[in-house]
């Protein structure tokens, strides 16, 4: 990958000492995007909400002492990203996708590292076999190229096959890659060339820390950044059981339009488009059955970034945590179970105080307790 690029520093709304609580808090052992919007919300900061870890997760039943991520290794991940030309970006900053900031459970905070403008252009995400077809990655150039023509900017996850030549054909009119590991980090090796070109022409986004290698875990967690920035999905070629159509299903939850391009029933490739054909995507044949499904969306106004995790707006005045009683966490407790339950309904059959309610979720989130689901949805986890 190449070094530092010479594209100026996007426009900041964080300051620096917020940027590295934020960071801090969300590598903090058990906060994920979901806890740390809960904890952001109810303390009204980043930094106060460090300080209250460790006993938050002590009342939820820890034992032993929660890892908080400290400010030498916070500070030395924005180093290594400065390094190779990286940005960390928050909610309602420059090169965030604004689609990203209204998903559930979308990250605080991203890298990114390329031409930022295109994170606020009408972005439509291209999926599919990592053995495409020579038939399927053809289809996918003549899309992409198409959909550039008409302004839009093509995002897939850089894998091989349908991904890879999505990319190629949009490199010119804009594409973003979202990768699993840090942006640094080059997966498959024989992208390494085209990773580098989209860091300099195109956008490339990760939620990972720069240097961080790719897991198996971490490639769905990538695929929902995928269909969450684009407004719709375009599925080319996708075998029954494959990522591309669990980033199908994701856009599906997140509201996007889910795009498939039929194919021969004689081909494992297709059963999972045909599939997906099946159960009401809209069938491309041609760029226009994008663009027409498309027009209406384009015309409407984008949602409000949620106002705890506006990085304008972060409070820093700690708020004081409201007096709980142990008879009130068993009444929570026991309202859980291993079944997701809505929020706003627990709140109704305990009869507790919301605030109440979303600080003995966050003890028991802390502990390794808890799950969260989307929509709002938490369960108890067994120990």
């Amino acid at each position: 990958m190449a070094g530092a690029s010479n594209k100026p520093e996007p426009e900041r709304r964080l300051s620096d000492a917020q940027r590295l609580a934020w960071l801090r808090l969300l590598r903090s052992e058990n906060v994920g995007p979901a806890t740390f919007r809960a904890l952001v919300n109810q303390f009204g900061g980043a930094q106060a909400a460090i300080d209250a870890l460790p006993d938050l997760s002590r009342r939820g039943g820890r034992t032993q002492a929660i890892r908080l991520c400290s400010i030498d290794d916070a500070a030395a991940e924005l180093a290594r990203a400065k390094r190779i030309g990286a940005y960390l970006v928050a909610h309602g900053e420059r090169g965030y996708p604004p689609a990203l900031a209204h998903t559930d459970g979308s990250p605080p905070l991203i890298y990114v590292k390329g031409r930022l403008e295109l994170a606020d252009m009408p972005i439509i995400s291209i999926v599919g076999a990592r053995n495409g077809s020579a038939a399927g990655q053809k289809f996918t150039r003549q899309i992409a190229n198409a959909l550039g023509l008409e302004g839009f900017v093509i995002a897939s996850g850089l894998a091989r096959g349908i991904d890879t030549a999505a990319h190629n054909a949009s490199l010119d009119a804009g594409t973003i890659a979202v990768v699993a590991g840090g942006i640094d980090v080059v997966y498959p090796p024989e992208n390494a060339d085209l990773q580098e070109a989209i860091g300099e022409r195109g956008l490339l986004i990760s939620e990972r820390s720069p240097g961080h290698t790719p897991r198996a875990k971490d490639f769905p967690r990538r695929n929902r950044l995928i269909s969450g920035i684009a407004l719709g999905v375009v599925v080319i070629e996708a075998a029954q059981r494959s990522g591309s159509l669990i980033t199908a299903r994701m856009a599906g939850e997140q509201g996007r339009e889910v795009f498939a391009v039929p194919g021969s029933p004689l081909d494992p490739r297709a059963a999972g488009t045909n599939n997906l054909l099946k159960q009401g995507a809209t069938l491309v044949a041609a760029p226009e059955d994008i663009t027409e499904a498309l027009a209406p969306i384009l015309g409407r106004p984008a949602g409000k970034t949620p106002r705890e995790l506006s990085s304008n707006e972060e409070q820093e005045v700690p708020r004081p945590l409201p007096d709980i009683g142990q008879t009130e966490r068993d009444r929570v407790i026991e309202a859980l179970g291993p079944s997701p339950i809505d929020i706003d309904e627990m709140i109704r059959c305990t009869g507790i105080e919301t605030r109440k309610v979303h600080i003995i979720l966050l003890e028991l989130d802390l502990a390794g307790r808890l799950q969260r689901h989307p929509r709002q949805l938490v369960s108890l986890i067994d120990p």
